[in-house]
């Protein structure tokens, strides 16, 4: 069995059970032959085998040794009959005409004795009929035969990412008992059959990532049990047909990528279960239909990059579920409506790439769980709300002219009130020549003045400094630091700064940025973003460095000399996949910051889900962050002796390599025990916490461990945690999805592009990440395991070099 195979079976493990019909009562039945029903089955007649029990005796003792010695291929029961004659030349024609360049069906080269008792690769059965052929991963080529139509009791066939061509078979219409057609992933071309709408149980159907042309015909919704529906990327074309709404168990449809014209279908509402919409990338043109407002459980809509005009349709409102809303890069116009803001589940809006106008709704700013948000290129005007300016940076919003507030570059003027009528009247005449020279003179004074303010207290503030430093107080540093600056040098660890003015405390520690205290406070200041433990600000001092600053909130953290202790203790720790902390500062009032390098590249959170269709992520460098995040985390457990206790994507921060600095550990030693608390259940919350923790409490390696396989599940399948799918968090989706054998529906569309060459990687991985995320922490591995593993699954052939941890610290602990 090749490596696929194990994995695929380590899933579901079946034990071998022994054929019970020559064990149990009736042993004394016969197998003999039923030519009329052309199939093999157990007979009772005591007196025909008593008459020729010594005559056969030898094969009677033969046989179950025969039975025993194969071993289930799917882990099913056999029922102790053998195949039909039918259908035993059907897979003989079915093999004939692939391709097997691996050797996998080398099993079927028996006379069909093994075909149904677990013996032949792939194949299930029931009653002596072939009820599933399962066959993926196998680098099958050649075509399937017509003679696929034999099989009348076939339910299942899988036959996804191989490399089979040609068309698919007609004869497949011949099926009444079809319920999955899975042959995504191949080279089928040709057209999609009209016959697999005479299927009736038809449930699903995925022929993506082909190259099939023609149309969706009419015929293919005739099922009414049909719930999913995936034919993306092909070359398909022509309009999506009006009878697609007479299949009202559609839950899935997937159309994008393809050359599909026309409008949407006016009655789609009636898809009242749908949950998943995406027709991107295709030529669909028309306005949004009003009975979109009738879709009350769709959670994914995708239209992106079509010829879609006219306005929003305000009736989204209703759309409660909705959580992904891609209209980007079409030809709507109007306003963006204000009841999009009612969509308190919506996590990612992105309406980049039209012609809106108006301003942007002030409501989009009160959506609770928004973390990706995109109106770039627009024709949108007036100031963006405050809280969409603080949450996202400025390349959400340019290429809207009249747009102002969202950088401090772009500031939003204020232009006086007019003044009344009454006003105007009282002041009608022209002012004459006196008049203007006076008020120039007027204004050119007040600027002097001011000016004249600004050098003397910059004198004064620099004739203190040099009493001071004449004088030998040195214990504020601020001499010494100035020199230092002059001639290149960077301030030694641990090395204390008075603030100033100010008062308070800076604290170095080993780093390449030189400033300050003064620096700090004075720095121009940028809301990153906010979190549990407080708000993460990026400042640019005066030299035009820029540093991230996390201030703290001030009554969550512990007692003055419990947080120096602490915070001396992780400022000494370097490893180059972890956030250096290089320095801190206590305030005169109680305001504690932490500093750390500022680095744009920013979060693994950002880096995955907020990117463009244009920015895959190959395999190569996700296996590089997975690999990265679990060395920074052997070193928390195993030299510094920290549980992070709150690791997510958003904490996984990545340098200019991509190389991955885990953030914001040990944070908790910092603050109270409620405010810990207060963490966990956040972090549970986006679906990172391990299921103990709600008793336990208090975070472990092993819960640790169950994060670290979360954010491996996160890269494998380009989906976010906290997104619920089907009403289960992402664990729970991935392994209901490997238990139904569908792998494949679990990755990364990008990565299953290159599934042919990273295939084993890939599954391997998988298997790695659900050890990691398994309900119960005593089967979960520990982190010197996992890193073991990923690196045996794919060896590194350099080892990448890292700083000490430079990066950007996390815009929150979530």
């Amino acid at each position: 069995m090749g490596t696929k195979d194990q994995i695929f079976s380590s899933f579901e493990p079946y034990p071998f059970r022994v054929n019970k019909s020559l064990t149990q009562e009736g042993a004394g039945r016969c197998i003999i032959s039923d030519k009329n029903k052309e199939k093999w089955k157990i007979e009772a007649g005591f007196s025909w085998c008593s008459k020729r029990f010594f005559l056969f005796a030898p094969i009677f003792l033969l046989f179950p040794l025969l039975i025993s010695g194969i071993q289930p291929a799917l882990g099913q029961d056999w029922d102790g009959i053998i195949i039909t004659q039918a259908d035993f030349q059907a897979l003989q024609a079915f093999k004939q005409e692939l391709v097997d360049p691996r050797g996998f069906l080398r099993s079927w080269n028996d006379s069909g004795l093994g075909a149904c008792s677990g013996g032949w690769l792939g194949i299930k059965c029931a009653q002596g009929q072939v009820i599933v052929i399962q066959l993926p991963w196998r680098g099958l080529g050649g075509r399937i035969t017509e003679k696929i139509g034999q099989f009348q009791a076939l339910r299942k066939l899988s036959l996804h990412d191989n490399f089979i061509a040609g068309s698919i078979p007609s004869t497949l219409g011949l099926l009444p008992n079809l319920r999955g057609l899975q042959l995504f992933n191949n080279k089928f071309s040709g057209s999609i059959p009209a016959s697999l709408g005479f299927c009736p149980l038809l449930q699903t159907l995925d022929l993506s990532n082909n190259s099939l042309s023609g149309t969706i015909l009419a015929s293919l919704f005739n099922s009414t049990k049909l719930y999913r529906l995936n034919v993306s990327y092909n070359s398909l074309s022509g309009s999506i047909p009006t009878s697609i709404t007479q299949s009202p168990s559609l839950i899935f449809l997937d159309l994008k990528h393809n050359n599909l014209s026309g409008s949407i279908p006016s009655d789609i509402g009636r898809l009242s279960r749908l949950t998943t919409l995406d027709l991107s990338y295709n030529a669909v043109n028309g306005s949004l239909p009003e009975s979109f407002s009738n879709l009350s459980s769709l959670v994914v809509l995708n239209l992106e990059s079509n010829q879609l005009d006219n306005q929003i349709p305000t009736a989204l409102k209703n759309l409660q579920k909705l959580s992904i809303l891609n209209l980007r890069n079409n030809h709507l116009v109007g306003d963006i409506p204000v009841t999009i803001g009612n969509i308190t589940a919506l996590r990612q809006l992105d309406l980049a790439h039209n012609n809106l106008s108006a301003e942007i709704p002030a409501s989009l700013g009160n959506l609770p769980n928004l973390s990706s948000f995109n109106v770039s290129y627009n024709n949108l005007s007036g100031p963006v709300p405050t809280h969409l300016a603080q949450k996202f940076n400025s390349s959400a919003f340019v290429g809207n002219l009249q747009l102002c507030g969202y950088s401090s570059s772009i500031p939003c003027l204020i232009t006086p009130a007019a003044p009344a009528p009454e006003t105007l009247r009282k002041r009608g005449r022209k002012l004459s020549t006196k008049d203007i020279i006076l008020i120039a003179g007027g204004a050119l004074l007040i600027i002097l003045v001011l000016l004249c303010c600004i050098l003397l207290c910059c004198l004064i503030r620099k004739r203190a400094a040099a009493k001071a430093a004449k004088d030998g107080e040195a214990t504020g540093r601020a001499a010494g630091a100035a020199a230092r600056g002059e001639k290149g040098i960077p301030p030694t660890a641990g090395e204390v700064e008075a603030a100033g003015d100010t008062g308070g405390k800076l604290v170095h520690f080993d780093g390449p940025i030189v400033f300050t205290a003064d620096d700090l406070l004075c720095a121009t200041a940028e809301i990153m973003g906010k979190s549990t433990y407080g708000t993460v600000y990026k400042a640019t001092l005066e030299d035009g460095s820029q540093v991230a600053v996390k201030r703290l909130r001030e009554k969550i953290t512990r007692s003055q000399r419990e947080f120096e202790t602490e915070v001396n203790i992780l400022g000494k720790i370097r490893h180059p996949n972890l956030l250096a902390l290089r320095a801190y500062y206590m305030g005169p009032k109680g305001e504690k910051l932490l500093v750390f390098d500022y680095m744009p590249k920013g979060s693994l959170a950002t880096f995955l889900h907020a990117r463009g269709p244009d920015s895959p992520i190959d395999w190569a460098t996700r296996m590089g962050i997975a690999k990265g995040t679990a060395r920074g985390l052997l070193f928390l457990h195993t030299n510094a002796n920290i549980i992070h206790g709150n690791l997510t994507s958003s904490n996984v921060l990545l340098d200019e390599n991509t190389n991955a600095k885990i953030a914001d550990y040990g944070l908790s030693r910092l603050m109270t025990a409620a405010a810990n608390a207060n963490v966990i259940a956040t972090a549970g919350a986006l679906g990172y916490r391990a299921p103990e923790l709600s008793k336990l409490k208090k975070a472990n390696t092993k819960t640790d461990v169950y994060s670290l396989g979360v954010i491996i599940l996160e890269l494998l399948t380009g989906k976010t945690p906290g997104e619920a799918m089907n009403g289960v968090d992402l664990p729970q989706w991935v392994a209901s999805i490997v238990k139904e054998e569908w792998t494949n529906e679990v990755f990364d569309l990008e990565l299953m592009r290159d599934a042919s060459v990273i295939g084993d990687e890939l599954l391997n991985t998988l298997k790695l990440a659900l050890h990691c995320v398994d309900p119960s922490p005593s089967a979960r591995p520990e982190v010197q395991q996992v890193l073991q593993q990923l690196e045996e699954i794919r060896p590194e052939t350099a080892t990448s070099s890292g700083d000490d941890g430079a990066a950007a610290p996390s815009a929150s602990d979530d």
